[in-house]
């Protein structure tokens, strides 16, 4: 591989992975029906509105789930996979960069969960108590994983163990769904 595709690849996964993450975390927002008068929420759906609304004319939601989201964060990880492909000379396989799509969208639901879970640990630990928009869309966010946790091991002592167990369950699923399914893309090559 040449410096100029090393250069390529890294500003195709950069720039894609950020309106990837950008999209996942309005999806997300979306699904556990955060608050959107949080100024951080109305960022995120400002930059995601030009490419969405016009999805939104064709694509409708289904059981409250927004699937303009869903096929906007396919739609642009399938297009990083292909200009990836194309500039390392690698051959082109639609049906298995439509699995490895898959795997990399739950991939990155996974990553966003774990580090914003991993922040507000930090955060509590830091400087508990204290409220901004970014610390309640943190707490929002993570709920629906973190009540889960909790209802296994509730806190003892005051002490909050769900973190430990939601970041292991998240790591257990990383392991056992998203590298499978990521395997068998790979094998339709």
């Amino acid at each position: 591989m040449g410096y100029a595709t090393n250069a390529g690849t890294f500003l195709v996964e950069t720039l894609i992975g950020l309106v990837l993450m950008v999209v996942m975390l309005r999806f997300l927002l979306q699904l556990i029906r955060a608050d959107f008068n949080n100024p951080v929420s109305q960022f995120i759906v400002k930059v995601t509105n030009p490419m969405l609304v016009p999805l939104r004319r064709f694509i409708p939601g289904v059981a409250g789930i927004d699937m303009s989201s869903v096929v906007l964060l396919f739609g642009i990880q399938y297009l990083e996979l292909f200009l990836l492909t194309i500039m390392n000379g690698a051959q082109f396989f639609a049906i298995g960069m439509i699995v490895i799509a898959i795997a990399k969208i739950i991939g990155l639901a996974i990553t966003v969960f774990t580090f914003s879970i991993l922040i507000q640990v930090v955060i509590s630990w830091v400087n508990p108590g204290v409220y901004n928009p970014v610390v309640g869309l943190l707490y929002q966010i993570n709920e629906p994983v973190l009540g889960r946790a909790r209802k296994l091991i509730p806190p003892i002592q005051g002490f909050d163990l769900s973190p430990i167990v939601a970041m292991i369950a998240l790591q257990l699923i990383s392991m056992l769904v998203v590298a499978p399914i990521s395997d068998f893309g790979v094998s339709l090559r």
